[in-house]
């Protein structure tokens, strides 16, 4: 038998779903603004500046930005483009390609990153009581832990 939503439960989703909508809207928005590229861009720069090298295989830079394979490549395509990445072949795995941050993606990233940490920190953080945002992390982890159990928290 179907647990239905009752009515606090049907606005707790719809209040969760469109303030999670609401705030990436708004944030990729600034981004496209303030620095010229979308959130989804500006994700693959930092997590390619987080790791050594500063190089990643595209299948685990799909995996870390939660892409499908064809959506990384095309985001690649683009950044490369603008001289933000560069692929270069798997020297381990003839099949593989590694997408590398250039100088000129670091510094575009670092050209954005206040705006957007500006960003997040005041539609986010200052919206909420300290209370509040140990409760929205312990609430992400519960759920992140649910969904995806594998993955490490950090």
């Amino acid at each position: 038998m179907t647990r239905w939503l009752d009515p606090d439960e049907q606005r707790t989703w719809r209040a969760f779903l469109a303030a999670s909508r609401a705030l990436m809207t708004t944030l990729d928005r600034e981004l496209q603004h303030d620095a010229g590229m979308p959130h989804a861009y500006y994700e693959i720069l930092v997590r390619l500046s987080e790791v050594p090298g500063q190089t990643l295989r595209m299948s685990e830079l799909a995996e870390a930005t939660g892409s499908s394979r064809s959506r990384l490549s095309h985001a690649v395509a683009r950044l490369e483009e603008s001289g933000w990445v560069r692929r270069e072949e798997c020297p381990t795995d003839r099949r593989g390609q590694l997408a590398v941050l250039t100088e000129a993606g670091l510094a575009a990233l670092s050209a954005a990153a206040p705006g957007h940490v500006q960003g997040v920190r005041q539609h986010l953080f200052d919206q909420l009581s300290p209370v509040q945002l140990t409760q929205l992390r312990e609430i992400s982890e519960a759920l992140l832990h649910h969904l995806e159990p594998d993955r490490p928290t950090s």
